[in-house]
Parts: structure tokens; C-alpha cells; sequence
């Protein structure tokens, strides 16, 4: 009962929803010190180190000693770059200011490197995580305390630069979330299959003595963790717990290098009747990351052949299209229904 009034409860929570979020894994940044010539030379290298990171969702290439070594590649594959301010919040309500370069990659040559690099591929359609944060100080038990707003824009920004899409509850005018913290302090992601194409992360905070001890339940494609962390510091402990969360979750998701490669696959799809329908069809079946090119094999009565040529292997089209929604399948798994 007390899982069946949470999940009632949160439903009635707003968070933005819609498709998987498409992200631009050929976009690095990184921090620069000035716009000056010689700093960006310097700085290019990491800012496709970046771009490396998010298209493999790996935290680090300590097992990827090659890596360094393509990173000198970066001046001649960028395509354009800009400056970007950033505000960050500090525990003491200061601010600190951050400037950082910007740089867009040639996808094709990206592709390149992280093939000769035999890096894994975590596709750039990305389900959304909503983030809920309960702290107890000892003294109460809070949903998200305006105290530690810098904790929560730690975690976005970890999120962000990580790649991985995020959201977070909108409290009411007055401030408060309609859900009861001691509901969510249980952590029941297991029970929680809300919204079709979202995960969600709850992050129990408790002070004891000197540390805070953080346990996070997190639920995401039909996977689910949970761990602890202590630490003395509140923000690096959450903080470090989306680390890990995004390490999870990439590594659920990510097709292996062995995966990666050319593939002619042959998708037929009922309901096609109209051209504004063909048009649909043809864009969602493009707008995937490991679509390379959708072409016409025959057309008939409204049922459509495409050839579609794949950078992965086909299994990983078929899973996309599965937890997608958009195209279901026949009885006899022959071909695709369009749902537009």
C-alpha cells in the first residue's frame, strides 16, 4: 500500500516528458583560462577528450592508452568553436565564475578515432533521469533543502558534461512537493515504472556525526542499482553517487566495439497510407544515432520495405525500436506497425 500511494503521488509530480533525449556527443568543452590563440591550441585536445568520453560514457581512458595520442588529431577535425560563460554556485553562497571553450567535431572523423581506438558507443538517444534528493540533518527530513541548491547544480553539471539528460521535481508555489519524504526515503525505484522512456534516482541523505551517508536506489531501462557512499562533504557525495550512476547506466547501454561496424538491414512497416506519413516514418527511422541511411526497396498498399544501413549491429536497431514505441509489431513479428 505504502509503494501504491508513492507511486499515485508521483505521478501527479511535474517533470518534462517526451522522447529519449538526443544528445550532441560531438560537442566538447572544457575550461579555459583566456580566448587567447595559444590557450585554445592547448585546450582543443581536451575539449575532444570530452567529446570522446561522452560518446563512449566512460569516466576515464586509463584503459585506453592510445587515446592520448589521437587527442593531437583535434585542431584539424574541429569544424568551430565559441566561448561560453559559467556560473557556479559555492556552499557559502559565492559565485564562480568559469570560462570555457566549446568545440563541434567532425562527426565522421570522430567515428574514425573512437573505431581505431576500439572504444564502446553509448548511443546519443538517452532516456532522462529524474532526480529526487531527500536530506536528513538529524532534525528533520527534507525533500531537496533551498540550502543545498549547490549540491543539485553539482549534480546537473556532473550530469551534463557526462552526457546523460536530467530533470528534477517542481515543488508547488508555496514550495513544497506534493509527496511525502518519508514515502520516498524508502527508495522504491524497483515499483516506480512511471513514465514510459525515463529513469529515475533517489538519493537518501543522512548526517551521522562528522559524515553524511548517502544511499542512492536508481531504476533505468529496466535495470536497477543501489549503493552507498560516505563522505564528509554533502555535495561531493552526491556529486560522486551521479558519477556512478551515469557509470551504470552507460555501461548498460553501450554497444562494444566489436558491435560497431556496416550493416544492411530491411525494416517493413504497415500503415505508411499518406505522403505526410511516409515523411514521419522516414525521419523517425533517420533520427536514430546508428542509422547511417534509410533507402526504398518497394512500396505497396501501404506497407513499405526500407534498407536501412546500420553503423551496429542490427540487434541494437531492433531494441531501439522496441523501447521506442513508435513502430509495434505484427503477430508473427513479420513486419512493423506505424503509430504516428
Amino acid at each position: 500500500m505504502r509503494t501504491l500511494f508513492l507511486i499515485l503521488l508521483l505521478a501527479l509530480v511535474p517533470f518534462k516528458t517526451g522522447e529519449a533525449d538526443t544528445i550532441d556527443i560531438y560537442r566538447g568543452e572544457t575550461p579555459v583560462q583566456s580566448k587567447d590563440a595559444a590557450v585554445l591550441r592547448r585546450a582543443l585536445p581536451e575539449a575532444l577528450r570530452h567529446v570522446l568520453l561522452k560518446f563512449s560514457g566512460l569516466r576515464s581512458f586509463d584503459d585506453y592508452p592510445e587515446v592520448e595520442p589521437a587527442l593531437r588529431q583535434a585542431s584539424s577535425i574541429m569544424l568551430s568553436f565559441y566561448y561560453r560563460n559559467v556560473t557556479t554556485i559555492m556552499a557559502d553562497g559565492s559565485e564562480l565564475e568559469e570560462l570555457r571553450l566549446v568545440a563541434q567535431f567532425s562527426s565522421e572523423k570522430v567515428d574514425e578515432i573512437a573505431r581505431s581506438l576500439q572504444l564502446p558507443l553509448w548511443p546519443a538517444e538517452r532516456d532522462p533521469l529524474d532526480i529526487w534528493v531527500v536530506v536528513d540533518n538529524g532534525l528533520d527530513r527534507r525533500i531537496m533543502p533551498l540550502e543545498f541548491a549547490y549540491a543539485w547544480e553539482s549534480m546537473t553539471d556532473a550530469a551534463a558534461w557526462r552526457g546523460l539528460p536530467v530533470s528534477w521535481p517542481q515543488a508547488d508555489e508555496e514550495g513544497l512537493f506534493q509527496i511525502d519524504a518519508q514515502l520516498l526515503w524508502g527508495g522504491y525505484t524497483e515499483d516506480l515504472d512511471l513514465l514510459p522512456g525515463r529513469g529515475i534516482m533517489i538519493a537518501a541523505a543522512r548526517r551521522e556525526g562528522l559524515e553524511w551517508s548517502v544511499r542512492t536506489n536508481v531504476a533505468y531501462s529496466g535495470d536497477n542499482w543501489t549503493w552507498r557512499i560516505q563522505d564528509r562533504d554533502l555535495q561531493a557525495a552526491l556529486t560522486e553517487s551521479l558519477q556512478q550512476t551515469v557509470d551504470y547506466v552507460a555501461a548498460a547501454n553501450t554497444i562494444a566495439a566489436a558491435d560497431l561496424g556496416i550493416w544492411k538491414h530491411e525494416v517493413t512497416v504497415a500503415g505508411v497510407n499518406t505522403a505526410a506519413a511516409y515523411e514521419r516514418c522516414l525521419a523517425y527511422l533517420q533520427k536514430f544515432s546508428i542509422v547511417n541511411q534509410v533507402g526504398v526497396v518497394s512500396a505497396q498498399s501501404g506497407r513499405i520495405t526500407f534498407r536501412i544501413e546500420l553503423s551496429a549491429l542490427p540487434q541494437y536497431f531492433e531494441t531501439a525500436l522496441a523501447d521506442d514505441g513508435v513502430l509495434t509489431r505484427d503477430e508473427d513479428e513479420s513486419f512493423y506497425f506505424f503509430r504516428p
